[in-house]
């Protein structure tokens, strides 16, 4: 992976990006020859100017908590064969790390939530001549970090080590020196702030910084390409926080960046804004039941059916590219608006132009992974400076100006204004479509 690659992407750090909330959206008037900008044939620009700062972007610690082992039993089920430290608390982790349906595939990567944890797992299933394994022998390797950030980085090396479990099972030699190598120690809660963690790592004290995000290279793009238009609609949808689920069958690894992906959407990073981001569960269970009921939204995604019924978990579900939502009352928000073509249009238009620029040689440009984020997260500033502008004017009217300089449509987004409004307790006056029919 290159360096533009392994750079976090997403910060949940405001202050940081507040000082970047000016280079959000520009029109053709500004620097036209800006190297760090983009333009497309509609003369709309995107100035990346200090977006990204590589070189001042800080690098997590690479910390593990615990290392693990699960396989399959043809007597109790999934169970975890061996783990390290010893008192590690694993509740749960032998379904997380090895889905339902999992048998159906040859191998898989899953991310999780545990408690305030997050895991990788790798699986994989090998053929064997045994009665007693009814033919084929199956396992997971995984670790937990406090952070999803750098777990990634070992998804090759759990690949191998669950290959390794099941041609040699019982050998975890590699796994406990990875382990010593890596480990890390989470102080009392009352010693430190709860954003925070103290992570011991080979006898030195490291400051564990707030959650930055990251990913392979490709996933966002992938996750645009899929939903096409609607990715618009899934952007309206985090931006009123609702809880998501997305259902597929396995493998659920590429569902795992679907989830991460979603979470971006609704980034804002907005000075003094503040804005609840989704909480990413990843894979779930109906393990995970109790912890989803008490969420007030997350992003998450399962491999069970079960969870289509069970209808007080979730707002919006997501099987594959079909959206759908509990409440009838928000059927008009699955509606891709004339706006939302034009937006997904200018995206794409975007997205050439920067490599045709990056065929030019400007290699200071965005990588893609950044395009994709930062157009959404300039987006999300743009609608929100516009209505707390609004909100503090002498008449508080939202027109329809406003409303298109947000990115929306005047008429087809007139209820996502309106919940968006509720929501974030935002007080503007919202002009009526036909001024002899107040609102």
């Amino acid at each position: 992976m290159d360096h533009d690659e392994s750079q976090p992407l997403l910060l949940d750090d405001r202050d940081n990006d507040a000082d970047n909330s000016a280079s959000f959206l520009s029109i053709a008037n500004r620097n036209h020859h800006s190297k760090h900008s983009i333009l497309d044939n509609s003369a709309k620009q995107i100035d990346f100017s200090n977006i990204f700062e590589k070189d001042q972007l800080e690098s997590e610690p690479d910390v593990v908590m615990t290392v693990f082992v699960v396989a399959f039993d043809t007597h109790h089920g999934n169970i975890v064969e061996w783990s390290v430290p010893n008192d590690a608390e694993l509740k749960s982790v032998e379904f997380q790390a090895m889905p339902s349906g999992a048998h159906k595939v040859d191998s898989d990567f899953i991310y999780f939530r545990i408690k305030d944890m997050f895991g990788l797992s790798c699986f994989e299933k090998m053929r064997v001549d045994s009665i007693e394994e009814r033919g084929a022998r199956m396992k997971s390797v995984g670790i937990i970090s406090p952070s999803y950030t750098t777990l990634f980085k070992h998804m090759q090396f759990l690949e191998l080590q669950v290959r390794h479990q099941l041609q040699t099972p019982g050998r975890y030699e590699q796994l406990l020196e990875f382990y010593k190598d890596r480990c890390g120690v989470l102080p009392p809660l009352c010693n430190q702030p709860s954003s925070d963690f103290i992570i011991r790592r080979n006898q030195h004290h490291v400051r564990f910084p707030q959650m930055k995000i990251t990913h392979p290279a490709g996933c966002f793009s992938q996750f645009v390409q899929f939903f096409g238009e609607n990715i618009f609609v899934l952007w309206k949808l985090m931006l009123l926080q609702k809880r998501i689920l997305f259902f597929s069958p396995p493998p659920i690894g590429v569902v795992c960046y679907r989830v991460y992906c979603a979470c971006c959407l609704g980034r804002v990073t907005l000075a003094g804004f503040n804005n609840k981001c989704a909480v990413p569960y990843f894979y779930v269970n109906i393990a995970d039941i109790d912890q989803l009921e008490s969420e007030m939204t997350y992003v998450a995604c399962t491999t069970e059916k079960i969870f289509q019924e069970k209808k007080d978990l979730y707002d919006v579900y997501v099987d594959n590219q079909l959206v759908q939502v509990v409440d009838n009352r928000y059927l008009n928000l699955l509606c891709v608006t004339k706006v939302d073509r034009e937006n997904y249009q200018n995206l794409q238009n975007h997205r050439k132009d920067l490599f045709h620029q990056k065929g030019l040689g400007n290699s200071e440009l965005p990588s893609e992974e950044q395009f994709y984020q930062s157009f959404f997260t300039l987006q999300n500033n743009q609608l929100f400076r516009t209505l707390i502008e609004t909100s503090t004017s002498p008449d508080r009217t939202l027109t329809e100006e406003h409303i298109r300089a947000m990115g929306l449509d005047p008429v087809g987004d007139r209820h996502f204004i309106m919940d968006l409004l509720e929501l974030y307790a935002i007080d503007v006056m919202l002009v009526a479509d036909n001024p002899c029919c107040p609102v």
